[in-house]
Protein backbone atom coordinates (compact mmCIF):
# COMPACT_ATOMS: atom_id res chain seq x y z
CA UNK A 1 0.00 0.00 0.00
CA UNK A 2 1.42 3.45 -0.97
CA UNK A 3 1.81 6.35 1.42
CA UNK A 4 -0.97 8.23 -0.36
CA UNK A 5 -3.38 5.29 0.06
CA UNK A 6 -2.52 5.06 3.75
CA UNK A 7 -3.09 8.79 4.15
CA UNK A 8 -6.51 8.67 2.45
CA UNK A 9 -7.56 5.69 4.59
CA UNK A 10 -6.61 7.51 7.75
CA UNK A 11 -8.56 10.57 6.64
CA UNK A 12 -11.61 8.45 5.81
CA UNK A 13 -11.42 6.72 9.19
CA UNK A 14 -11.19 10.06 10.94
CA UNK A 15 -14.22 11.35 9.01
CA UNK A 16 -16.24 8.27 10.00
CA UNK A 17 -15.19 8.69 13.62
CA UNK A 18 -16.20 12.33 13.57
CA UNK A 19 -19.60 11.50 12.05
CA UNK A 20 -20.19 8.78 14.64
CA UNK A 21 -19.28 11.19 17.43
CA UNK A 22 -21.72 13.77 16.07
CA UNK A 23 -24.48 11.18 15.79
CA UNK A 24 -23.83 10.05 19.34
CA UNK A 25 -23.98 13.62 20.62
CA UNK A 26 -27.22 14.20 18.72
CA UNK A 27 -29.03 10.93 19.39
CA UNK A 28 -27.18 9.35 22.30
CA UNK A 29 -29.86 10.54 24.72
CA UNK A 30 -32.30 8.11 23.08
CA UNK A 31 -30.21 5.15 24.20
CA UNK A 32 -29.96 6.60 27.70
CA UNK A 33 -33.73 7.00 27.85
CA UNK A 34 -34.26 3.44 26.63
CA UNK A 35 -31.92 2.09 29.29
CA UNK A 36 -33.71 4.17 31.94
CA UNK A 37 -37.09 2.88 30.76
CA UNK A 38 -35.91 -0.74 30.87
CA UNK A 39 -34.55 -0.30 34.40
CA UNK A 40 -37.72 1.49 35.52
CA UNK A 41 -39.91 -1.21 33.95
CA UNK A 42 -38.00 -3.97 35.71
CA UNK A 43 -38.23 -2.13 39.02
CA UNK A 44 -41.98 -1.56 38.52
CA UNK A 45 -42.52 -5.24 37.69
CA UNK A 46 -40.67 -6.36 40.81
CA UNK A 47 -42.64 -3.86 42.92
CA UNK A 48 -45.92 -5.20 41.55
CA UNK A 49 -44.88 -8.79 42.28
CA UNK A 50 -43.90 -7.85 45.83
CA UNK A 51 -47.18 -5.98 46.30
CA UNK A 52 -49.22 -8.93 45.00
CA UNK A 53 -47.33 -11.35 47.26
CA UNK A 54 -47.97 -9.12 50.26
CA UNK A 55 -51.66 -8.79 49.39
CA UNK A 56 -52.02 -12.55 48.93
CA UNK A 57 -50.31 -13.21 52.26
CA UNK A 58 -52.47 -10.64 54.04
CA UNK A 59 -55.60 -12.16 52.51
CA UNK A 60 -54.55 -15.66 53.53
CA UNK A 61 -53.90 -14.47 57.09
CA UNK A 62 -57.33 -12.81 57.15
CA UNK A 63 -58.98 -16.05 56.01
CA UNK A 64 -57.25 -18.02 58.75
CA UNK A 65 -58.29 -15.42 61.32
CA UNK A 66 -61.90 -15.63 60.12
CA UNK A 67 -61.86 -19.41 60.39
CA UNK A 68 -60.70 -19.12 64.02
CA UNK A 69 -64.05 -17.57 65.02
CA UNK A 70 -65.90 -19.59 67.69
CA UNK A 71 -68.98 -20.73 65.75
CA UNK A 72 -70.31 -21.15 62.22
CA UNK A 73 -72.30 -17.91 62.22
CA UNK A 74 -69.29 -15.90 63.38
CA UNK A 75 -67.02 -17.60 60.86
CA UNK A 76 -69.50 -16.98 58.03
CA UNK A 77 -69.82 -13.32 59.03
CA UNK A 78 -66.05 -12.89 59.24
CA UNK A 79 -65.55 -14.53 55.85
CA UNK A 80 -68.26 -12.37 54.29
CA UNK A 81 -66.53 -9.24 55.63
CA UNK A 82 -63.16 -10.10 54.07
CA UNK A 83 -61.61 -7.61 51.70
CA UNK A 84 -60.97 -9.84 48.69
CA UNK A 85 -58.14 -8.57 46.43
CA UNK A 86 -59.51 -6.65 43.46
CA UNK A 87 -59.86 -8.64 40.26
CA UNK A 88 -59.51 -11.98 41.99
CA UNK A 89 -62.70 -13.74 40.93
CA UNK A 90 -61.40 -17.13 42.04
CA UNK A 91 -60.65 -15.81 45.53
CA UNK A 92 -64.19 -14.41 45.70
CA UNK A 93 -65.54 -17.81 44.67
CA UNK A 94 -63.44 -19.65 47.25
CA UNK A 95 -64.62 -17.34 50.04
CA UNK A 96 -68.24 -17.89 49.03
CA UNK A 97 -67.73 -21.65 49.01
CA UNK A 98 -66.12 -21.50 52.46
CA UNK A 99 -69.09 -19.50 53.74
CA UNK A 100 -71.37 -22.19 52.35
CA UNK A 101 -69.33 -24.79 54.18
CA UNK A 102 -69.95 -22.96 57.44
CA UNK A 103 -73.69 -23.01 56.73
CA UNK A 104 -73.76 -26.81 56.67
CA UNK A 105 -74.52 -26.83 60.38
CA UNK A 106 -77.87 -25.22 59.75
CA UNK A 107 -77.31 -21.89 61.49
CA UNK A 108 -79.85 -19.48 59.90
CA UNK A 109 -77.45 -16.53 59.85
CA UNK A 110 -74.69 -18.61 58.25
CA UNK A 111 -77.16 -20.02 55.74
CA UNK A 112 -78.37 -16.56 54.74
CA UNK A 113 -74.78 -15.32 54.36
CA UNK A 114 -73.92 -18.36 52.26
CA UNK A 115 -76.85 -17.93 49.89
CA UNK A 116 -76.00 -14.25 49.44
CA UNK A 117 -72.35 -15.03 48.73
CA UNK A 118 -73.02 -17.96 46.40
CA UNK A 119 -75.44 -16.07 44.17
CA UNK A 120 -72.85 -14.02 42.21
CA UNK A 121 -70.51 -17.02 41.95
CA UNK A 122 -73.24 -19.26 40.55
CA UNK A 123 -74.15 -16.60 37.99
CA UNK A 124 -70.58 -15.82 36.87
CA UNK A 125 -70.11 -17.73 33.63
CA UNK A 126 -66.50 -16.56 33.36
CA UNK A 127 -65.51 -18.77 36.28
CA UNK A 128 -64.18 -22.29 35.79
CA UNK A 129 -66.89 -24.98 36.13
CA UNK A 130 -65.31 -26.34 39.32
CA UNK A 131 -66.24 -23.09 41.08
CA UNK A 132 -69.49 -22.19 39.37
CA UNK A 133 -70.98 -25.70 39.42
CA UNK A 134 -70.10 -26.17 43.08
CA UNK A 135 -71.75 -22.84 43.92
CA UNK A 136 -74.92 -23.89 42.09
CA UNK A 137 -74.90 -27.26 43.87
CA UNK A 138 -74.38 -25.71 47.28
CA UNK A 139 -77.14 -23.17 46.71
CA UNK A 140 -79.54 -25.99 45.86
CA UNK A 141 -78.54 -27.89 48.98
CA UNK A 142 -78.80 -24.90 51.30
CA UNK A 143 -81.98 -23.42 49.86
CA UNK A 144 -84.05 -26.52 50.61
CA UNK A 145 -87.17 -24.41 51.00
CA UNK A 146 -87.06 -23.36 47.36
CA UNK A 147 -89.46 -24.70 44.76
CA UNK A 148 -88.33 -28.25 43.84
CA UNK A 149 -88.83 -27.53 40.15
CA UNK A 150 -86.49 -24.55 40.37
CA UNK A 151 -83.88 -26.60 42.22
CA UNK A 152 -84.14 -29.36 39.62
CA UNK A 153 -83.81 -26.87 36.76
CA UNK A 154 -80.65 -25.47 38.36
CA UNK A 155 -79.10 -28.89 38.95
CA UNK A 156 -79.93 -30.81 35.78
CA UNK A 157 -77.43 -28.98 33.52
CA UNK A 158 -74.67 -30.04 35.92
CA UNK A 159 -75.22 -33.71 35.05
CA UNK A 160 -73.87 -33.28 31.50
CA UNK A 161 -70.91 -35.41 30.54
CA UNK A 162 -67.66 -33.86 31.67
CA UNK A 163 -69.11 -31.64 34.38
CA UNK A 164 -66.98 -31.89 37.54
CA UNK A 165 -69.72 -32.87 40.04
CA UNK A 166 -71.96 -34.83 37.72
CA UNK A 167 -72.31 -37.91 39.95
CA UNK A 168 -72.97 -35.94 43.14
CA UNK A 169 -75.59 -33.83 41.37
CA UNK A 170 -77.30 -36.95 40.01
CA UNK A 171 -77.56 -38.31 43.55
CA UNK A 172 -79.11 -35.03 44.70
CA UNK A 173 -81.64 -35.16 41.88
CA UNK A 174 -82.57 -38.71 42.93
CA UNK A 175 -82.99 -37.57 46.54
CA UNK A 176 -85.07 -34.62 45.35
CA UNK A 177 -87.37 -36.98 43.43
CA UNK A 178 -87.60 -39.18 46.50
CA UNK A 179 -88.58 -36.22 48.67
CA UNK A 180 -91.44 -35.53 46.27
CA UNK A 181 -92.62 -39.15 46.51
CA UNK A 182 -91.51 -40.02 42.97
CA UNK A 183 -89.90 -43.34 43.86
CA UNK A 184 -89.76 -44.62 40.27
CA UNK A 185 -87.70 -41.65 39.10
CA UNK A 186 -85.51 -41.86 42.19
CA UNK A 187 -84.90 -45.56 41.67
CA UNK A 188 -84.03 -45.06 38.00
CA UNK A 189 -81.59 -42.28 38.85
CA UNK A 190 -79.94 -44.38 41.53
CA UNK A 191 -79.68 -47.29 39.08
CA UNK A 192 -78.01 -45.07 36.48
CA UNK A 193 -75.67 -43.79 39.16
CA UNK A 194 -74.79 -47.31 40.26
CA UNK A 195 -73.88 -48.22 36.68
CA UNK A 196 -71.82 -45.08 36.12
CA UNK A 197 -68.13 -46.10 35.96
CA UNK A 198 -67.06 -42.51 36.58
CA UNK A 199 -68.95 -42.26 39.89
CA UNK A 200 -66.93 -42.73 43.09
CA UNK A 201 -67.16 -46.20 44.57
CA UNK A 202 -68.72 -44.99 47.81
CA UNK A 203 -71.43 -43.13 45.94
CA UNK A 204 -72.22 -46.18 43.80
CA UNK A 205 -72.52 -48.36 46.89
CA UNK A 206 -74.85 -45.85 48.49
CA UNK A 207 -76.99 -45.85 45.34
CA UNK A 208 -77.20 -49.66 45.45
CA UNK A 209 -78.34 -49.57 49.08
CA UNK A 210 -81.03 -47.00 48.31
CA UNK A 211 -82.27 -49.08 45.38
CA UNK A 212 -82.87 -51.95 47.82
CA UNK A 213 -84.62 -49.59 50.24
CA UNK A 214 -86.89 -48.50 47.40
CA UNK A 215 -87.82 -52.09 46.61
CA UNK A 216 -85.56 -52.59 43.62
CA UNK A 217 -82.75 -54.97 42.87
CA UNK A 218 -79.21 -53.53 42.66
CA UNK A 219 -77.09 -54.45 39.69
CA UNK A 220 -74.83 -57.42 40.27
Amino acid sequence: MSNSDSFFNEVAEEVRRERLFRLFRRYGWIGAVLVALIVAGAAWNEWQKARDRAAAQAFGDAVLTALDAPDSAARAAALAALDVPAGSDEATALVALMIAGEAAGGDPAARAAALAALGPVAADESLAPRYRDLAILQRALLDDGADPAARRAALEPLTAQGRPYRSVVQEQLALLALSEGDTDTARNLFAALQDDPEAPQGLRQRAAQLIVVLGGMPAS
